[in-house]
């Protein structure tokens, strides 16, 4: 079950205890970059919350995990990958209409597989300058601003 946290007590280095609750939902976010320089996104069903836009793969902190922990769980299982190299890139708090997301995004520039949509889900390598012509959530606006 995915946790919802607390803004002001997260940590990126630390784990989530399982008392915090409050309305954010907790997400690990991978920008994941290829040796050729290019950034994998990936497209969210239908039935998902912002269902057809494109996000940065990733997915919910459960209890007990690291922000870096949930990721590599979260990548092996959406796009099939083991992330042997990453960095914080940001942090970001968004309050959609019907729920609020805080985003630990990590820089993946080191990771071991080839990607493919293992919940069949399109997915896409492109340039940074194709990054724009995406359609994605509020939320991954900030990640864009700091990738240009």
């Amino acid at each position: 079950m995915a946790e919802l946290v607390k803004l002001s007590r997260v940590d990126k280095n630390s784990r989530v205890s399982a008392d915090i609750s409050t309305s954010a939902v907790h997400v690990a976010v991978g920008v994941i970059i290829n040796a050729n320089n290019q950034i994998l996104v990936a497209q969210r069903h239908a039935h998902q919350h912002q269902g057809g836009k494109w996000e940065f793969p990733g997915g919910k902190v459960e209890i007990g995990e690291t922000v870096e922990q949930a990721l590599s769980r979260e990548l092996k299982e959406e796009v099939g990958i083991e992330v042997t190299q990453s960095e914080s890139l940001t942090q970001i708090q968004h309050d959609y209409p019907d729920k609020s997301v805080l985003l630990d995004v990590q820089k993946v520039t080191g990771f071991i597989g080839n990607a493919c949509g293992k919940e069949q889900q399109a997915i896409q390598w492109v340039s940074l300058d194709e990054l724009t012509q995406f359609d994605m959530p509020e939320a991954n606006h900030t990640i864009l601003r700091c990738l240009l």
